[in-house]
């Protein structure tokens, strides 16, 4: 053994691949994303990233049950993607072993709700193992793939961000197990769902929860740490390192497999200690299970944990009457920094002319989404992925555009519309929707980090190694424009992002009739991918007007007299703001 320093995302992929697992798939979301780019590095294992999650945990349905231990990632809000799935799968069981890791994010650092995946796992009655910190994360990855197989059933491996992404010393063996592909033999009442084999199958999964409860009573994943009697905290994950820091002294119940729970467990440590007590955070899982069994849950002395959100030690620590530790005060004369599109963002100037039409706007996920905040202010909605283009047609069958006067306009991303536009789209062309669709091609999934996708073409391995979105192959890449057209879209056009009178153009034509769908590509790289720089350009006799202001570049500001100055060290050139001044007094260089 070897120690390591390792989040828990990485000691995920360091444990996974020593069990060895054989193929990865998944699709990039916060805090899940580096679990995949971690594990295609190392040899033996074939990863990609699969266009939404669903196609992602149906191939790794299809690999474990070829015979091959399969690892399949995504964050919180995937695993709704993938439900349907992740139902069947639990009840027909698997081959080899089926791993799904998913990844939540209390707080919403980098998503749209909060919720606890937990629920998935109980609800398709799977095993869930949640790690507390990076060796258990290692431990656990290694360990799942042989419960998934001895109980014939995918198992969930259950992280929050702040398991995903602390980083954190771990024991690793450094050696990948030799573990020899499975025979795959048909089995029809297995694994084909017709209602007739469901219902035989169920009785299975029935048998199978009852064993696993066994288990969970048995195993070494649940703990009891046995202290000061007065106070028994149920915890699992992050948190227990949480109530170790802020109650040293109380009794704990460590759950590392927190579906099934152990009933028999549960009650013997509540009968331990005077009060017991629940600490989870985003919702009340473990309490609302634990009451259930007829055992008594206190509430903390000085008032609940908060009810959504991380719970952090200070909450602990207040909730049950204790003081805070001395601390330094947080500054307060710290500028604002609140998010923004970068310098140069190719989705800019489209927000800019939105807001100019005082469009109605359905937006979607991605870092399009800033398009909501100040000073664009241009988003009205943001939903899931892919509901920006169904939103508008429902607005249009609403008749908004016609009462409000506004025109209506859904906007999504390249790899959003990959993920699940196209069948939005789809939908609105069948059932002969009219209106205006753009679609914001900067040719990467920007926000997760630059991966790949199927527009730009770039795989999993690719991207690893180097491989640009501007350098891939054209036959690569998914053709906008033709399969628009192919699904029967009346007016398709591409159009170049950093140009402002063809943007302008291109919107007011398309919103400007009724009777038909329109499909505005809206093309321009990424500035992430795409670094070039060209010379900044210059102003003179500014009139202080704030046009170039309001486009929210952050190379942009103002002197003391309110005139327009570029800050040289962030501006990269694109002549957004030239194009936006009223007065030609931003000059571009020739």
């Amino acid at each position: 053994m070897t120690k390591q320093l390792l989040s828990g995302n990485e000691a995920i992929a360091q444990g996974a691949w020593e069990a060895g697992v054989a193929v990865g798939t998944g699709y990039p979301g916060t805090p899940s994303t580096e679990t995949l780019e971690n594990l295609v590095k190392k040899d033996g294992v074939y990863c990609e990233w699969s266009p939404n999650e669903k196609v992602a945990l149906e191939v790794a349905i299809g690999a474990a049950m070829g015979g091959v231990r399969t690892l399949a990632t995504m964050k919180h809000v995937g695993v709704n993607v993938a439900a349907d799935a992740l139902m069947s799968v639990a009840n027909t069981g698997v081959n080899a072993g089926l791993v799904l890791l998913a990844a939540d994010d209390p707080s919403c650092y980098s998503s749209q709700n909060e919720q606890d995946s937990r629920n998935y796992a109980a609800f398709a009655r799977i095993p869930c193992l949640d790690p507390s910190d990076s060796q258990e994360a290692y431990d656990f990855a290694r360990r799942a793939f042989e419960i998934s197989e001895r109980f014939d059933t995918p198992v969930m491996l259950h992280e929050t961000m702040r398991i995903a992404h602390t980083k954190a010393m771990a024991d690793v063996a450094g050696q990948r197990a030799d573990v020899a592909p499975r025979a795959y033999e048909t089995n029809i009442g297995k694994y084909v769902m017709m209602p007739a084999n469901a219902v035989r199958r169920t009785e299975a999964t029935n048998q199978r929860e009852d064993a696993l409860v066994d288990f969970a009573e048995k195993s070494d994943l649940n703990r009891v740490e046995m202290r000061d009697t007065h106070v028994g905290v149920i915890v699992a994950g992050a948190l227990y390192n949480h109530v170790r820091e802020a109650l040293p002294e109380a009794s704990t119940l460590k759950l590392g497999l927190t579906w099934p729970l152990p009933p028999a467990k549960i009650a013997d440590f509540a009968a331990a200690v005077d009060k017991l007590y629940v600490v989870e955070e985003a919702c009340t899982y473990f309490e609302t299970r634990v009451r259930a069994m007829g055992v008594d849950v206190a509430e903390p002395p000085a008032g609940r944990l908060p009810r959504s959100g991380e719970v952090m030690p200070a909450h602990i620590r207040a909730a049950f009457g204790l003081a805070e530790p001395a601390h330094l005060d947080a500054a307060t004369d710290l500028p604002p920094r609140p998010p923004a599109f970068c310098a140069g963002c190719p989705h800019r100037l489209v927000y800019c002319e939105l807001r100019r039409m005082k469009a109605i706007v359905t937006g979607d996920i991605g870092c399009y989404t800033l398009g909501a905040v100040a000073p664009l202010s241009s988003v009205d909605s943001v939903i899931d992925m892919g509901a920006s283009l169904s939103m508008a047609h429902g607005m249009e069958l609403a008749g908004a555009p016609e009462r409000s006067g506004r025109p209506v306009v859904g906007v999504i991303g390249d790899s959003t519309f990959a993920h699940s536009g196209i069948t939005s789209l789809l939908g609105t062309v069948y059932n002969g929707g009219t209106g205006t669709l753009c679609i914001l091609d900067n040719r990467t999934t920007a926000m997760t980090g630059t991966q790949g996708n199927p527009v730009n073409g770039v795989r999993l391995a690719e991207q690893m190694a180097g491989v640009s979105p501007l350098d891939a192959p054209a036959g690569k890449q998914l053709d906008l424009v033709r399969l628009c057209e192919a699904l029967g879209v009346d007016e398709v056009e591409q159009v170049d992002a950093q140009n402002l009178k063809e943007v302008r153009r291109a919107l007011k034509e398309a919103t400007s009739h009724a009777d038909r769908l329109s499909v505005i590509i809206f093309k321009s790289p990424c500035r992430l991918i795409d670094r070039t720089r060209r010379p900044t350009p210059t102003i003179s006799d500014c009139r202080a007007c704030g046009t170039c202001i309001k486009i929210g570049c952050p190379a942009l500001g103002k002197d003391a007299d309110g005139r327009a100055v570029i800050d040289t060290n962030q501006c990269i050139g694109c002549d957004q703001c030239a194009q936006s001044c009223p007065f030609d007094c931003i000059k571009r260089e020739a």
